[in-house]
């Protein structure tokens, strides 16, 4: 577990008319529309500690019924509000939570997007971003916790998946979130 697993990006390995393959750059250029769209639809009219605990309890029943081998953090500005380490996850995840939730704060917008607007270039975030990838990585599972009116005031973080199932599992406890009632998309 020393790594974050590979990179499974949706649509994934698709061949265009011509019988080519995609290459990497048109396949995050492809995912970039879903992803900032996961990003406007979840935005909420509020987030308390209460709702911390309630989210992340649901992440964590999420990976219990998969027997994911996460660790999963909360943040509120910089207080660690919740975290939970399943078992089979590590030290390591920890880490790499860490490096992920640092992109959230630094660019506003989940780390799977953050590097998939890298990768639609033609290059990666280690080599264009010049930021310290002992640090900080642009790797899916920490997505931005997101208040109408406020921004950005947190993030909830994922990691011990493959990148594309750790944003997959985030998106989906909170849309789940937001379905109980627990708070208001504010798009609604």
């Amino acid at each position: 577990m020393g790594a974050e697993r590979g990179s499974r990006a949706a649509p994934g390995g698709t061949a265009r008319d011509s019988g080519s393959p995609v290459t990497p750059a048109e396949e995050a250029a492809a995912l970039i529309p879903q992803l900032e769209a996961q990003e406007r639809r979840l935005v909420l009219r509020s987030f308390t500690h209460e709702d911390a605990w309630h989210l992340g309890s649901m992440l964590v029943e999420l990976a219990r019924l998969r027997e994911a081998p996460v660790a999963v953090d909360i943040r509120r500005g910089a207080q660690q509000v919740f975290h939970a380490a399943l078992p089979r996850s590590s030290a390591d995840n920890d880490a790499w939570i860490d490096r992920k939730r640092r992109v959230v704060e630094r660019y506003a917008e989940s780390s799977y997007l953050v590097g998939a607007r890298f990768r639609a270039k033609g290059t990666t975030f280690e080599a264009a971003s010049r930021l310290d990838p002992d640090r900080y990585a642009a790797h899916g599972g920490s997505f931005p916790v997101l208040v109408q009116d406020a921004g950005v005031i947190g993030s909830v973080t994922v990691s011990g998946l493959p990148q594309a199932d750790d944003h997959a599992l985030v998106v989906e406890a909170l849309e789940r979130f937001v379905a109980a009632g627990r708070t208001e998309s504010a798009t609604h």
